[in-house]
């Protein structure tokens, strides 16, 4: 896996090898790091289905002041150790636990503080999306006008209740920027329709 752009930008890290791990494509990537360009400086990340680390790590090359990599499948776990060591990621803390148990004790247990950008790129399949987002929700871990970005497979509809800043269709992945206010959406700056 490369990151391709900010302060590690073309440095190449191992992924552990598990099952159905897929790190977000080149392409899809650098669309959503533009997306979220004018947001991601001094954010706090989190990042709840972590897998190889890609948009994490990504997020923290970019200028995020702090990101949590949850994953919890223990190999993919050491992984993102190692990457972190070798990268000297000080601002990247990797915890092993289910996603969704992890949301449900809420923000308050956890010590952090509200996220401003969450990734949610879980495994394909599962039904997790919806889930995931109303745990967010419930457990008081989104910032005001937080980014949440999710990877789905590419025939589900949107997420209900959500408002959809940008879209992006590749192979079988579907990346939607949401955001809860809707307030806090602004017309994109090249004056186009969101996507």
């Amino acid at each position: 896996m490369r990151i391709i752009g900010g302060d590690w930008r073309r440095r190449w890290l191992p992924v552990a090898p598990v099952p159905g791990l897929r790190p977000s494509a080149d392409a899809q990537r650098e669309t959503l790091f533009n997306w979220l360009q004018p947001v991601l400086a001094r954010a706090v990340v989190l990042d709840v289905f972590a897998g190889t680390g890609a948009l994490g790590f990504e997020a923290a090359s970019r200028g995020a002041a702090s990101v949590l990599l949850v994953e919890r499948d223990p190999l993919a776990v050491r992984q993102l150790e190692a990457n972190r060591a070798a990268l000297g990621a000080a601002q990247v803390s990797v915890q092993r636990a289910d996603a969704l148990r992890l949301l449900a004790a809420g923000r308050g247990a956890s010590g952090w503080s509200p996220f401003a950008v969450v990734f949610v790129d879980p495994p394909f399949g599962k039904g997790l999306v919806a889930p995931v987002l109303q745990a967010l929700l419930a457990g008081d871990w989104l910032a005001p006008a937080a980014r949440v970005y999710v990877e789905q497979e590419s025939g589900l509809p949107a997420p209900e209740g959500w408002a959809v800043l940008r879209e992006r269709t590749g192979g079988q992945a579907r990346g939607l920027l949401l955001c809860r206010d809707a307030g806090a959406i602004t017309a994109p700056e090249d004056g186009g329709a969101p996507g």
